[in-house]
């Protein structure tokens, strides 16, 4: 494995990093002999979470690392951050002390990513010897799928348009013995009217990406993902501070294709499938309008309220089309909307579904990976809130107030799925504006690690 980990034949000679709680200090060091204990107070180091000390040999070299793990035993993940943010460029090896050691390794990878695509970045790297051959087995399809979630998230509109983000897909999956196509033009207008008026303003044409993976006979999982590659809002034109952070919106896309990367490193006996509505919401002449009503794929009538409610809209295309083949399970994922963000901020994505047991399912992952999500209410009275008066919905909520707008939304989206065995809608943020423990600033990867730890859990 390159990167922030390494095998145990890769790394020469690595420092040894031990793990000590507050508590355990001064007995810890009466072990280590007088030099180590006279050196810890020199540099007043007192074992609180994150403190690091190099211990030096009679030599001068580094001959121990110890870490401070304060009073408790904290999240690995959270640990393994600490760690990769403390240690100074060198290999090193997890020693004693550590509890979770599978946690503290994926926090510290997690923690160690960079994106430097276009600007060299000097920070010191550190790395971990893995001597658990089957640990780095474990990990390589979680962080595969992370990093290209976040690599898609963070490549600039310029460098990813529809063409480039059906190219990653593509590749993707050719890499895996999948097979895929990509619809556009005449047969786009004609399958996939959403999509097409969604990505028709733009000069670089929209197009639909239709994946699959893994034998027919297997559970049939289908994911779904957001592409608008930006949004500048269409004719309702979002202001300038609206548009900044718009190269993320194709985060739903770039989750999906990060959790199928996981299934298929991993191998899962599933078949998977993956749909994605590649498209710019763009000004033009040929860009569509508020008023304007389109007949789409499932046969449902949309009013457009809204140019800049575009993504409910390609995804209503993507679902029905999914929803075909009824798959036992069916996951979309969205940066979907502002509502959202305002409820329960940038780091805790809502979820909906009326399948109270994958809610729950959901969670316990959740929890159990770190990976922070919250269910939100599929509630039915607010389906008046998306009516129209000259067609079968609306895309924006019409009841004259900004209430309940990712509600709405899913809402909205239900009326596409019928024969789907189980549907999960993801509104996630896709981007971490300030870097914290495990999540870098910058693209961000969002509910796959807590999906992908429940689809093991399914199908392994």
């Amino acid at each position: 494995m390159h990167g922030p980990l390494l095998s145990a034949d890769e790394a020469v000679n690595p420092i040894p990093v031990v793990a000590i709680l507050a508590s355990e200090l001064e007995e810890h060091l009466k072990t280590m002999g007088a030099v180590a204990t006279a050196w810890a107070q020199a540099q007043e180091f007192t074992a609180e979470f994150g403190e690091v000390l190099l211990v030096p040999s009679a030599e001068g070299a580094i001959e121990t690392t110890l870490f401070g793990m304060g009073a408790n035993q904290e999240d690995g993940l959270e640990a393994g951050a600490a760690l990769s943010k403390a240690l100074p460029a060198g290999i090193f090896q997890l020693g004693q002390g550590f509890d979770d050691v599978a946690g503290v390794t994926l926090g510290f990878a997690l923690a160690s990513y960079r994106f430097d695509a276009y600007k060299e970045i000097s920070s010191p790297k550190s790395q971990l010897a893995i001597g658990d051959e089957s640990l780095l087995d474990e990990l390589a399809p979680v962080l595969a799928g992370v990093h290209l979630a976040k690599d898609l998230i963070n490549t600039p509109a310029n460098d990813m348009g529809p063409a480039e983000l059906a190219a990653a897909a593509v590749q993707l999956f050719e890499d895996h013995e999948g097979s895929s196509k990509v619809i556009m033009g005449e047969e786009l207008e004609k399958e996939f009217p959403l999509v097409h008026a969604v990505g028709n303003g733009s000069d670089r044409a929209p197009r639909l990406i239709d994946a699959t993976w893994g034998k027919d006979t297997n559970p049939k999982i289908t994911l779904v993902g957001k592409g608008v590659i930006f949004d500048s809002g269409g004719l309702d034109i979002k202001p300038a501070a609206g548009m900044i952070l718009m190269k993320k919106d194709m985060g739903g896309a770039a989750n999906v294709l990060g959790l199928a990367t996981m299934i298929m490193k991993a191998k899962l006996p599933v078949r998977l499938r993956v749909v994605i509505p590649a498209v710019e919401n763009a000004v033009s002449g040929r860009s569509f309008r508020p008023s304007d009503i389109f007949t789409s794929r499932k046969g449902l009538s949309v009013e457009i309220g809204n140019t800049d409610a575009e993504g409910r809209l390609v995804l209503a295309d993507a679902l029905a089309l999914a929803d075909e083949e009824s798959p036992e399970l069916l996951i979309d994922m969205a940066t979907l909307t502002g509502a959202a963000r305002v409820a329960l901020g940038p780091d805790l994505p809502p979820y909906y579904t009326d399948d109270e047991e994958l809610a729950e399912t959901i969670a316990v992952h959740s929890e159990a990976v770190n990976d922070p999500l919250w269910r939100m209410p599929l509630w039915k009275p607010y389906k008046k809130y998306i009516t129209s008066r000259t067609a079968d919905l609306s895309n924006i909520n019409t009841s004259g107030a900004g209430f309940a707008g990712s509600v709405t939304a899913a809402l909205f989206l239900q009326r596409f799925v019928e024969q789907a065995g189980s549907w999960v809608h993801f509104d996630i943020y896709g981007w971490t504006p300030i870097e914290k423990d495990f999540r870098t600033h910058g693209g961000e990867a969002q509910a796959i690690r807590a999906l992908f730890d429940m689809l093991k859990t399914r199908f392994l």
